[in-house]
């Protein structure tokens, strides 16, 4: 199977891991190493709200090809939702996952680094 055939959901699995594996390492070499702090840090990146809001950092500079597996991760319909957040917001937190998980699965460190350093610069200013 190509990575272009998985569904939203599991391209949405692989980029939780792989985004929250990058957000971890970015606050440990910021100094953060007490579980608590990183865990509370990390909530800025990770949670389905913050996702939604990097989306138009970056949408732009997606293939339509990319911005698809966006489209189809946002569009899954997913039989829970978590309690803290709307429907909208978490589906177009999926989408967010869903690209990252493409990006990681096809290795496009490349595109992979350019939306990390526009978050990263966006997070910093805030």
């Amino acid at each position: 199977m190509s990575y272009e055939e998985l569904n939203g959901s599991t391209l949405a699995y692989v980029g939780d891991a792989y985004w929250s594996l990058i957000v971890r390492k970015y606050l440990i070499d910021k100094g953060f190493t007490k579980a608590k702090d990183l865990q509370t840090k990390s909530v800025a990146f990770v949670s389905a709200k913050a996702q939604a809001s990097f989306i138009p950092l970056f949408i732009e500079e997606l293939s339509e090809e990319e911005k698809d597996i966006f489209r189809r991760g946002r569009n899954f319909k997913s039989s829970s939702i978590p309690k803290n957040t709307d429907v909208q917001t978490y589906r177009i937190s999926t989408g967010f996952e869903a690209i990252i998980g493409y990006l990681y699965l096809k290795e496009n460190w490349e595109k992979l680094a350019m939306i990390w350093d526009k978050i990263k610069t966006y997070m910093e200013g805030h």
